[in-house]
């Protein structure tokens, strides 16, 4: 069952709003600090006893800050967010390459990588883990193929050979003993279930080997699937050659 889930802000727009509102906290921070500063300073008017002019106090200053004060708000709040959103696409831009890989892999193909450059970082492990994945998906899916395909093959012999077997007796019924048809038909049947009772031992089992392996001559195996098949009935040729 899925379940609907609203929409939200992207990741990116998370990310600029949060450099933003950074770089806005230390602008804050900033304008603490003046203002602890000025409340150290005079109010009243400071005049030069030779009578010259007079020094500005505390509410000067203060005025005076307002407007410099709102204008750099206002810069820091244009740089916090266009620099945010360029530099959060800048960091978020591995991630876009593997969302596509994603894509790509669940629309059917495997053969896609990300192959991301760059340094060792935590988006360059994750691209190199997706790779990974990709890498153990696409072989398992070719062992699948070739498991479906040794599976028809050697479900296909002894079938072929019942067969065979069920066509000489129905050609010569009376030159074919019934009982050892019969008998033969009957280890065919056999070989088939010992077939399908380890193919289905083998799909249960990982797709890579973890126990010991050993080599296997294929030729013995051949000559025992000879030496299973029934030897064909004599046949008498004549032929006239005037």
């Amino acid at each position: 069952m899925t379940r609907t889930r609203r929409p939200g802000l992207s990741v990116r727009l998370k990310l600029t709003l949060s450099y933003a509102g950074f770089l806005m906290l230390a602008w804050a921070g900033f304008m603490l600090v003046l203002a602890f500063v000025l409340r150290y300073l005079p109010d009243a008017n400071l005049v030069d006893a030779r009578g010259g002019v007079p020094a500005p106090n505390r509410s000067d200053l203060a005025e005076a800050a307002v407007r410099p004060v709102v204008a750099g708000t206002l810069v820091l709040a244009v740089v916090g967010l266009v620099g945010g959103w360029l530099l959060a696409g800048r960091v978020l831009r591995p991630l876009h390459a593997i969302s596509a890989a994603a894509s790509t892999a669940a629309e059917g193909s495997l053969t896609h990588r990300i192959d991301l450059p760059g340094p060792d970082d935590e988006l360059r492990r994750l691209a190199d883990v997706f790779d990974t994945m990709l890498d153990r998906l696409e072989a398992a899916f070719a062992e699948q193929r070739r498991f479906t395909a040794n599976a028809s093959h050697e479900l296909r012999t002894p079938n072929a050979v019942v067969k065979a077997m069920l066509d000489v007796a129905k050609a010569d019924p009376e030159g074919r003993d019934v009982d050892r048809l019969i008998d033969r038909t009957l280890e065919m049947n056999a070989r088939s279930t010992a077939i399908v009772d380890a193919l289905l031992r083998l799909a249960r089992t990982e797709q890579e080997a973890s126990g010991p392996t050993e080599r296997c001559d294929l030729a013995d195996v051949a000559r025992a699937v000879v030496d299973g098949i029934d030897p064909p009935s004599p046949v008498r040729l004549d032929a006239d050659l005037r």
